[in-house]
């Protein structure tokens, strides 16, 4: 229970450690050192979200009867004070969950709203509850749940699809709010009129609707910093920019106790004799470069450059059999769907010394040769690897990868970013910014003129000190903390 405090304070006293044995044991797995604080009013602001889940909750009074509003579209007797909620839909990979989870939470924060998830079959089982009292899994008999893989209903009640076609007036005056609305903000279907969620006009309208429904893949989480209205907020919560996804997802996202099993049984059998963890996380987005060699040279030469491995003795013919005692050994853990990199690595390694001595071992939990969507055991899979890598020492992940970001943030440890291959440029890998996830595709038009062709570019990152473009993404930007020079 006293676990530096309850993570310093992140955790509320009272939970049942046996439940959900991950919230408390994962500190003990994590490399020592400066650990990342919350602010007093971050502390402040999750306990009163907490008594507000407590009493909003699937199943209470005021969940029961607001519920109802959906069926009815009667907002008249439906005031500010009434239990408002937020529903997370799951989209995409494990990696674009978790970022988009951990970004919709903190807007359930900041406009005071109640998070429920729809976890679906194919990741019900992996994650503990993160409230105590209260569950955060959205009932199998809500109204929408069976609508909400409809893409013509989700896009007919969302909010860019009715600024589009006119039928809704997003603005603070507008006479009547309806009761349900989505906010589809994920790659691929982005409309200009999309974009009116990152304007203030449009959040104060959105305000008085009970129910929204959230559909995303992005880390969206820098955009509350851009936000008027949230941005001081967003601030005072969070001094430490760089710290809001690592205090959020260690505050609301937890491995099951089947699954954290499975993460300790691998750790502790193949990791935790080493000195030194290297994670290497390899994705890729073209099959060309699964049987090439040219991506395995690029991950040595980062490697390499990096001084992350040390070079093989190629004056040696052979391994010795036998090697001294306090040999120094250092872990390689690699996640990839596929093999090749791990068998390609693995046998430089295994055929001759390095010429510092040390002993350099290879593992790979799977390699499930291709991405598997609706797959309870691959999610499963991919959620073990992605805490195994946020236990390393060092990191190397792959380009615009958010199961990448995702272990950063977890461990909290600046990673190597691979250039993706064929892109250019002479630099194997390179260091990123922060541990901040990228939020890819951030708002780039201005408000006043949200959904209008014609509107004028704004690139953000050049108005705010904090955010930077991201190194694997142009467009991209990401959350730094900013130094001032004495």
């Amino acid at each position: 229970m006293h676990t530096t405090c309850l993570m310093n304070g992140l955790f509320a006293s009272g939970f049942d450690e046996k439940s959900c044995l991950s919230r408390l044991q994962s500190r003990r797995y994590r490399k020592s050192g400066t650990q990342r604080k919350p602010s007093a009013y971050l502390l402040s602001k999750l306990r009163i979200y907490e008594a507000l889940h407590r009493h909003c909750g699937p199943y209470t009074e005021s969940y029961n009867r607001t519920v109802q509003l959906i069926g009815s579209g009667d907002l008249s007797t439906f005031s500010s004070t009434n239990c408002k909620y937020l529903v997370w839909h799951p989209v995409h990979g494990i990696g674009n969950r978790i970022v988009s989870l951990a970004s919709t939470f903190l807007y359930a924060l900041l406009t005071d709203r109640v998070l429920l998830v729809d976890l679906g079959e194919d990741m019900t089982g992996l994650f503990c509850e993160p409230f105590r009292g209260s569950s955060w899994v959205m009932p199998r008999e809500f109204p929408l749940k069976s609508l909400f893989r409809r893409n013509a209903f989700r896009f007919a009640h969302s909010v860019g699809s009715a600024l589009k076609n006119g039928t809704l007036k997003v603005t603070e005056d507008s006479p009547e709010a309806p009761p349900f609305l989505f906010l589809n903000l994920y790659k691929g279907i982005y409309a200009d009129a999309d974009y009116c969620f990152y304007c203030d006009e449009s959040q104060s309208f959105l305000s008085r609707v009970p129910w929204l429904i959230m559909l995303s893949d992005q880390y969206f989480m820098p955009s509350f910093f851009l936000i008027p209205s949230f941005k001081q907020e967003a601030s005072k919560l969070f001094p430490e920019k760089e710290a809001v996804f690592f205090h959020l997802v260690h505050y609301l996202v937890h491995p099951s106790n089947r699954v954290w099993e499975l993460i300790t049984r691998f750790y502790d059998a193949n990791l935790a004799s080493a000195n030194e963890r290297i994670g290497l996380q390899v994705r890729l987005f073209k099959a060309q470069f699964r049987t090439s060699t040219v991506f395995t040279d690029q991950i040595l030469a980062c490697l390499l450059n990096q001084n992350l491995l040390p070079k093989i003795d190629n004056r040696s013919q052979e391994l010795s059999s036998s090697a001294p005692r306090n040999q120094t050994t250092k872990a390689v853990l690699i996640t990839s769907l596929y093999p090749q990199f791990y068998q390609n690595l693995s046998t430089m390694y295994s055929n001759k010394p390095t010429a510092s001595g040390e002993v350099i071992r290879f593992y790979q939990p799977s390699h499930e040769e291709k991405q598997k969507f609706g797959d309870s055991e691959h999610n499963m899979k991919a959620l073990v690897e992605i805490y195994l890598l946020s236990l390393c020492d060092k990191l190397v992940i792959s380009s615009k990868s958010t199961f990448g970001y995702v272990a950063q943030g977890l461990g909290d440890t600046r990673a190597w970013i691979l250039r993706r291959p064929g892109h250019g440029t002479n630099d194997p890998c390179v260091r990123d910014l922060s541990t901040d996830p990228c939020f890819h595709y951030p708002p780039y038009r201005t408000c006043n003129a949200a959904g209008n062709n014609n509107s004028s570019y704004v690139d953000v990152a050049e108005h705010v000190s904090y955010l930077k473009h991201c190194e694997d993404q142009n467009r991209g930007v990401k959350l730094v903390d900013v130094h001032e020079e004495l």
